[in-house]
Protein backbone atom coordinates (compact mmCIF):
# COMPACT_ATOMS: atom_id res chain seq x y z
CA UNK A 1 0.00 0.00 0.00
CA UNK A 2 1.38 3.41 -0.99
CA UNK A 3 1.72 5.68 2.01
CA UNK A 4 0.30 8.89 0.58
CA UNK A 5 -2.82 9.65 -1.42
CA UNK A 6 -3.12 13.13 -2.90
CA UNK A 7 -6.29 14.57 -4.42
CA UNK A 8 -6.47 17.65 -6.63
CA UNK A 9 -10.08 18.70 -7.20
CA UNK A 10 -11.70 21.35 -9.40
CA UNK A 11 -15.30 22.29 -8.64
CA UNK A 12 -17.30 25.09 -10.24
CA UNK A 13 -19.81 26.89 -8.05
CA UNK A 14 -22.43 29.30 -9.43
CA UNK A 15 -23.34 32.46 -7.46
CA UNK A 16 -23.18 31.42 -3.81
CA UNK A 17 -22.17 32.28 -0.27
CA UNK A 18 -21.01 28.88 0.95
CA UNK A 19 -18.62 30.04 3.66
CA UNK A 20 -19.09 33.44 5.36
CA UNK A 21 -16.71 35.68 7.24
CA UNK A 22 -17.59 37.66 10.37
CA UNK A 23 -19.49 40.23 8.29
CA UNK A 24 -21.58 37.63 6.46
CA UNK A 25 -19.74 37.98 3.17
CA UNK A 26 -17.98 35.14 1.29
CA UNK A 27 -14.46 34.45 2.54
CA UNK A 28 -11.57 35.59 0.35
CA UNK A 29 -7.79 35.21 0.05
CA UNK A 30 -5.12 37.26 -1.71
CA UNK A 31 -2.95 34.98 -3.86
CA UNK A 32 -0.60 35.87 -6.69
CA UNK A 33 -1.55 39.51 -6.30
CA UNK A 34 -5.21 38.78 -7.06
CA UNK A 35 -8.23 38.42 -4.80
CA UNK A 36 -9.78 34.94 -4.79
CA UNK A 37 -12.90 33.46 -3.25
CA UNK A 38 -12.10 30.93 -0.51
CA UNK A 39 -13.78 28.00 1.20
CA UNK A 40 -12.17 27.19 4.54
CA UNK A 41 -11.00 23.65 5.23
CA UNK A 42 -13.17 23.66 8.38
CA UNK A 43 -16.37 24.35 6.46
CA UNK A 44 -15.62 21.59 3.96
CA UNK A 45 -14.68 18.99 6.56
CA UNK A 46 -17.84 19.68 8.56
CA UNK A 47 -19.97 19.37 5.41
CA UNK A 48 -18.39 15.98 4.62
CA UNK A 49 -18.45 14.71 8.21
CA UNK A 50 -22.15 15.51 8.68
CA UNK A 51 -23.25 14.50 5.17
CA UNK A 52 -25.74 11.75 4.40
CA UNK A 53 -22.87 9.94 2.65
CA UNK A 54 -20.88 9.67 5.87
CA UNK A 55 -23.88 8.98 8.07
CA UNK A 56 -25.14 6.19 5.80
CA UNK A 57 -21.91 4.47 4.80
CA UNK A 58 -20.15 4.89 8.17
CA UNK A 59 -23.04 4.41 10.57
CA UNK A 60 -21.72 3.38 13.98
CA UNK A 61 -18.23 4.60 13.13
CA UNK A 62 -18.64 8.34 13.60
CA UNK A 63 -17.92 10.43 16.65
CA UNK A 64 -19.88 13.30 18.20
CA UNK A 65 -18.31 16.74 18.67
CA UNK A 66 -19.98 18.66 21.47
CA UNK A 67 -19.65 20.65 24.70
CA UNK A 68 -22.93 19.25 25.97
CA UNK A 69 -22.31 15.56 26.66
CA UNK A 70 -22.78 16.36 30.35
CA UNK A 71 -26.33 17.50 29.75
CA UNK A 72 -27.15 14.16 28.14
CA UNK A 73 -25.72 12.31 31.15
CA UNK A 74 -27.61 14.58 33.58
CA UNK A 75 -30.94 13.97 31.86
CA UNK A 76 -30.33 10.20 31.81
CA UNK A 77 -29.56 10.13 35.53
CA UNK A 78 -32.62 12.18 36.44
CA UNK A 79 -34.80 9.99 34.23
CA UNK A 80 -33.47 6.98 36.12
CA UNK A 81 -34.72 8.52 39.37
CA UNK A 82 -31.53 10.06 40.76
CA UNK A 83 -32.06 13.24 42.80
CA UNK A 84 -31.06 16.41 40.98
CA UNK A 85 -28.23 17.39 43.34
CA UNK A 86 -26.55 13.97 43.15
CA UNK A 87 -27.14 13.70 39.39
CA UNK A 88 -25.52 17.08 38.88
CA UNK A 89 -22.42 16.19 40.94
CA UNK A 90 -21.97 12.82 39.26
CA UNK A 91 -22.40 14.40 35.83
CA UNK A 92 -19.75 17.03 36.57
CA UNK A 93 -17.29 14.30 37.53
CA UNK A 94 -17.92 12.51 34.23
CA UNK A 95 -17.91 15.60 31.98
CA UNK A 96 -14.73 16.98 33.55
CA UNK A 97 -12.79 14.01 32.19
CA UNK A 98 -13.22 15.45 28.69
CA UNK A 99 -12.42 19.11 29.43
CA UNK A 100 -12.53 21.89 31.96
CA UNK A 101 -16.06 22.72 33.09
CA UNK A 102 -17.29 26.13 31.98
CA UNK A 103 -18.84 27.12 35.31
CA UNK A 104 -19.41 25.71 38.78
CA UNK A 105 -22.31 27.96 39.73
CA UNK A 106 -24.55 28.67 36.74
CA UNK A 107 -27.10 25.89 37.15
CA UNK A 108 -30.17 27.65 35.73
CA UNK A 109 -29.41 26.62 32.16
CA UNK A 110 -27.12 23.75 33.16
CA UNK A 111 -24.06 25.77 32.15
CA UNK A 112 -22.18 24.08 34.98
CA UNK A 113 -22.38 20.85 32.98
CA UNK A 114 -20.83 22.34 29.84
CA UNK A 115 -17.13 21.97 29.06
CA UNK A 116 -15.26 25.00 27.76
CA UNK A 117 -14.04 23.52 24.46
CA UNK A 118 -15.65 21.22 21.94
CA UNK A 119 -14.59 17.63 22.51
CA UNK A 120 -14.84 14.93 19.87
CA UNK A 121 -16.26 11.83 21.56
CA UNK A 122 -15.66 8.46 19.93
CA UNK A 123 -18.41 5.80 19.79
CA UNK A 124 -16.43 3.75 22.34
CA UNK A 125 -16.28 6.68 24.77
CA UNK A 126 -19.98 7.43 24.39
CA UNK A 127 -20.77 3.77 25.07
CA UNK A 128 -18.54 3.86 28.18
CA UNK A 129 -20.24 7.04 29.43
CA UNK A 130 -23.70 5.55 28.95
CA UNK A 131 -22.67 2.33 30.69
CA UNK A 132 -21.23 4.21 33.66
CA UNK A 133 -24.33 6.39 33.95
CA UNK A 134 -26.53 3.28 33.99
CA UNK A 135 -24.30 1.62 36.61
CA UNK A 136 -24.36 4.67 38.90
CA UNK A 137 -28.12 4.98 38.57
CA UNK A 138 -28.67 1.29 39.31
CA UNK A 139 -26.57 1.22 42.48
CA UNK A 140 -27.40 4.79 43.56
CA UNK A 141 -23.84 5.98 44.16
CA UNK A 142 -21.24 8.23 42.54
CA UNK A 143 -18.67 6.92 40.06
CA UNK A 144 -15.33 5.85 41.49
CA UNK A 145 -12.01 7.25 40.37
CA UNK A 146 -11.19 4.08 38.44
CA UNK A 147 -14.59 4.13 36.72
CA UNK A 148 -13.93 7.69 35.55
CA UNK A 149 -11.09 6.51 33.30
CA UNK A 150 -13.37 7.05 30.30
CA UNK A 151 -10.92 8.49 27.79
CA UNK A 152 -9.44 6.10 25.28
CA UNK A 153 -7.63 6.18 21.96
CA UNK A 154 -10.44 6.04 19.38
CA UNK A 155 -10.22 3.02 17.09
CA UNK A 156 -13.61 3.01 15.37
CA UNK A 157 -14.38 6.72 14.77
CA UNK A 158 -13.59 7.43 11.12
CA UNK A 159 -14.07 11.20 11.38
CA UNK A 160 -11.62 11.40 14.30
CA UNK A 161 -9.17 9.13 12.48
CA UNK A 162 -9.36 11.38 9.41
CA UNK A 163 -9.44 14.85 10.92
CA UNK A 164 -7.89 14.26 14.33
CA UNK A 165 -8.80 15.60 17.75
CA UNK A 166 -7.08 17.74 20.36
CA UNK A 167 -7.80 17.47 24.08
CA UNK A 168 -5.83 20.24 25.77
CA UNK A 169 -6.15 18.71 29.25
CA UNK A 170 -5.44 15.13 28.15
CA UNK A 171 -2.87 15.21 25.32
CA UNK A 172 -2.19 11.48 25.67
CA UNK A 173 -5.54 10.88 24.00
CA UNK A 174 -5.02 13.29 21.12
CA UNK A 175 -5.28 11.85 17.60
CA UNK A 176 -3.11 13.07 14.73
CA UNK A 177 -5.17 13.80 11.63
CA UNK A 178 -4.56 11.41 8.74
CA UNK A 179 -6.27 13.72 6.22
CA UNK A 180 -4.96 17.21 5.52
CA UNK A 181 -7.37 19.56 3.72
CA UNK A 182 -6.47 22.85 2.08
CA UNK A 183 -8.60 25.95 1.87
CA UNK A 184 -10.18 25.84 -1.58
CA UNK A 185 -9.50 28.95 -3.68
CA UNK A 186 -10.68 30.12 -7.07
CA UNK A 187 -8.18 29.55 -9.89
CA UNK A 188 -9.00 33.00 -11.24
CA UNK A 189 -9.46 36.49 -9.93
CA UNK A 190 -12.85 36.81 -8.24
CA UNK A 191 -14.90 39.52 -6.62
CA UNK A 192 -17.53 39.52 -3.91
CA UNK A 193 -20.68 41.13 -5.29
CA UNK A 194 -23.75 42.42 -3.46
CA UNK A 195 -27.29 41.18 -3.92
CA UNK A 196 -29.80 43.88 -2.99
CA UNK A 197 -33.25 42.41 -2.37
CA UNK A 198 -36.68 43.38 -1.10
CA UNK A 199 -39.62 41.45 0.37
CA UNK A 200 -43.22 42.49 -0.13
CA UNK A 201 -45.96 41.98 2.51
CA UNK A 202 -48.63 39.68 1.03
CA UNK A 203 -51.32 41.23 3.26
CA UNK A 204 -50.39 44.85 2.64
CA UNK A 205 -53.36 45.14 0.28
CA UNK A 206 -52.45 48.65 -0.82
CA UNK A 207 -52.44 50.09 2.71
CA UNK A 208 -49.28 51.96 1.88
CA UNK A 209 -47.30 52.53 -1.28
CA UNK A 210 -43.86 51.76 0.08
CA UNK A 211 -43.67 48.61 -2.08
CA UNK A 212 -41.24 46.80 0.20
CA UNK A 213 -41.76 45.61 3.75
CA UNK A 214 -38.16 44.47 4.09
CA UNK A 215 -34.95 45.51 2.39
CA UNK A 216 -31.77 43.47 2.61
CA UNK A 217 -28.37 42.86 1.13
CA UNK A 218 -26.12 39.81 0.98
CA UNK A 219 -22.76 39.11 -0.59
CA UNK A 220 -22.09 36.37 -3.10
CA UNK A 221 -19.49 35.15 -5.54
CA UNK A 222 -18.97 32.53 -8.22
CA UNK A 223 -15.93 30.65 -9.42
CA UNK A 224 -13.95 27.53 -10.21
CA UNK A 225 -12.26 26.29 -7.02
CA UNK A 226 -9.08 24.26 -6.59
CA UNK A 227 -8.97 21.97 -3.54
CA UNK A 228 -6.04 19.84 -2.35
CA UNK A 229 -6.13 16.90 0.07
CA UNK A 230 -3.29 14.76 1.37
CA UNK A 231 -4.17 11.44 2.99
CA UNK A 232 -1.63 9.45 4.99
CA UNK A 233 -3.15 6.04 4.37
CA UNK A 234 -0.84 4.27 6.82
CA UNK A 235 -1.77 6.67 9.61
CA UNK A 236 -5.46 6.38 8.74
CA UNK A 237 -5.35 2.60 9.09
CA UNK A 238 -3.32 2.91 12.30
CA UNK A 239 -5.87 5.38 13.72
CA UNK A 240 -8.57 2.81 12.91
CA UNK A 241 -6.83 0.09 14.88
CA UNK A 242 -5.35 -1.59 11.83
CA UNK A 243 -8.80 -2.39 10.42
CA UNK A 244 -8.17 -2.63 6.66
CA UNK A 245 -11.83 -3.09 5.74
CA UNK A 246 -12.91 -0.01 7.71
CA UNK A 247 -10.05 1.96 6.18
CA UNK A 248 -11.32 1.14 2.68
CA UNK A 249 -14.87 2.13 3.68
CA UNK A 250 -13.50 5.39 5.05
CA UNK A 251 -11.64 6.18 1.83
CA UNK A 252 -14.72 5.43 -0.26
CA UNK A 253 -16.87 7.72 1.90
CA UNK A 254 -14.27 10.46 1.70
CA UNK A 255 -14.08 10.28 -2.11
CA UNK A 256 -17.86 10.35 -2.44
CA UNK A 257 -18.15 13.32 -0.09
CA UNK A 258 -15.28 15.34 -1.57
CA UNK A 259 -16.64 15.01 -5.11
CA UNK A 260 -20.37 15.40 -4.37
CA UNK A 261 -20.95 17.34 -1.13
CA UNK A 262 -20.93 21.14 -0.99
CA UNK A 263 -20.65 23.35 2.10
CA UNK A 264 -24.13 24.22 3.32
CA UNK A 265 -23.92 28.00 3.60
CA UNK A 266 -27.00 29.79 2.16
CA UNK A 267 -28.03 26.84 0.02
CA UNK A 268 -31.69 27.82 0.31
CA UNK A 269 -30.91 31.22 -1.19
CA UNK A 270 -28.55 30.09 -3.95
CA UNK A 271 -29.03 26.34 -4.56
CA UNK A 272 -25.32 26.23 -5.34
CA UNK A 273 -24.81 22.48 -5.05
CA UNK A 274 -22.13 21.12 -7.36
CA UNK A 275 -20.18 17.98 -8.20
CA UNK A 276 -16.46 18.04 -8.89
CA UNK A 277 -15.64 18.58 -12.55
CA UNK A 278 -12.11 17.20 -12.39
CA UNK A 279 -10.13 15.03 -9.95
CA UNK A 280 -6.49 14.00 -10.13
CA UNK A 281 -5.58 11.25 -7.65
CA UNK A 282 -1.93 10.41 -6.99
CA UNK A 283 -0.46 7.55 -4.94
CA UNK A 284 3.09 6.98 -3.76
CA UNK A 285 5.59 7.16 -0.93
CA UNK A 286 7.09 10.42 -2.20
CA UNK A 287 6.90 13.64 -0.20
CA UNK A 288 3.49 15.21 -0.97
CA UNK A 289 3.11 18.63 -2.63
CA UNK A 290 0.18 20.79 -3.60
CA UNK A 291 -0.34 21.93 -7.18
CA UNK A 292 -1.76 25.31 -6.13
CA UNK A 293 1.24 26.94 -7.81
CA UNK A 294 -0.45 26.16 -11.11
CA UNK A 295 -2.82 29.02 -10.28
CA UNK A 296 -0.38 31.53 -8.81
CA UNK A 297 -1.07 33.53 -11.96
CA UNK A 298 -4.87 33.84 -12.16
CA UNK A 299 -6.37 32.05 -15.14
CA UNK A 300 -7.81 34.36 -17.78
CA UNK A 301 -9.22 32.39 -20.73
CA UNK A 302 -8.89 33.93 -24.16
CA UNK A 303 -11.26 33.70 -27.10
CA UNK A 304 -13.28 30.51 -26.97
CA UNK A 305 -11.11 28.89 -24.26
CA UNK A 306 -12.97 27.10 -21.50
CA UNK A 307 -12.01 28.08 -17.92
CA UNK A 308 -12.22 24.46 -16.76
CA UNK A 309 -10.17 23.16 -19.66
CA UNK A 310 -7.44 25.73 -19.07
CA UNK A 311 -7.37 24.87 -15.33
CA UNK A 312 -7.12 21.13 -16.03
CA UNK A 313 -4.25 21.72 -18.45
CA UNK A 314 -2.51 23.91 -15.87
CA UNK A 315 -2.66 21.07 -13.31
CA UNK A 316 -1.31 18.54 -15.79
CA UNK A 317 1.50 20.84 -16.88
CA UNK A 318 2.44 21.54 -13.27
CA UNK A 319 2.68 17.91 -12.15
CA UNK A 320 4.66 16.97 -15.28
CA UNK A 321 7.09 19.82 -14.63
CA UNK A 322 7.45 18.77 -10.99
CA UNK A 323 8.28 15.27 -12.23
CA UNK A 324 10.93 16.64 -14.59
CA UNK A 325 12.61 18.72 -11.90
CA UNK A 326 12.32 16.46 -8.84
CA UNK A 327 11.83 13.04 -10.36
CA UNK A 328 8.57 11.10 -10.30
CA UNK A 329 6.42 12.68 -7.57
CA UNK A 330 3.85 9.85 -7.65
CA UNK A 331 3.93 6.17 -8.50
CA UNK A 332 0.43 6.04 -9.99
CA UNK A 333 -2.20 8.52 -11.12
CA UNK A 334 -5.88 8.38 -12.04
CA UNK A 335 -8.08 11.19 -13.35
CA UNK A 336 -11.76 11.83 -13.86
CA UNK A 337 -12.66 14.63 -16.23
CA UNK A 338 -16.33 15.47 -16.57
CA UNK A 339 -15.76 17.92 -19.43
CA UNK A 340 -14.05 15.20 -21.49
CA UNK A 341 -16.31 12.41 -20.18
CA UNK A 342 -13.32 10.38 -19.00
CA UNK A 343 -12.94 8.28 -15.87
CA UNK A 344 -15.61 7.19 -13.38
CA UNK A 345 -16.12 7.65 -9.67
CA UNK A 346 -16.24 3.85 -8.97
CA UNK A 347 -12.91 3.45 -10.76
CA UNK A 348 -11.47 6.36 -8.77
CA UNK A 349 -12.64 4.75 -5.53
CA UNK A 350 -11.08 1.40 -6.53
CA UNK A 351 -7.81 3.19 -7.39
CA UNK A 352 -7.73 4.94 -4.02
CA UNK A 353 -8.54 1.76 -2.07
CA UNK A 354 -5.91 -0.41 -3.74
Amino acid sequence: MSRFLQLHVLTSYPPSNLNRDDTGRPKTALMGGAMRLRLSSQSQKRAWRTSDIFETSLAGNLGTRTKWMGKEVFQALKKAGIAEKAAREWTKAIAARFGKLKSDKKTEKDEDLEIEQLAHFSPEEIAAINALSATCAERGSAPSESELALLSKPRHAVDIAMFGRMLADSPAFNVEAAVQVSHAITVHKAAVEDDYFVAVDDLNDGQDDSGASHIGERGYGAGLFYLYLCVNRELLQENLGGDEALTKKALEALLNAVTRVSPTGMQNSFASRAYASYVLAEKGDQQPRSLAQAFLKPITPYGDQNMLGVAVEAIRTRYKNFDKVYGECAEMRYQIDVEAGKGTLPELVAFVQS
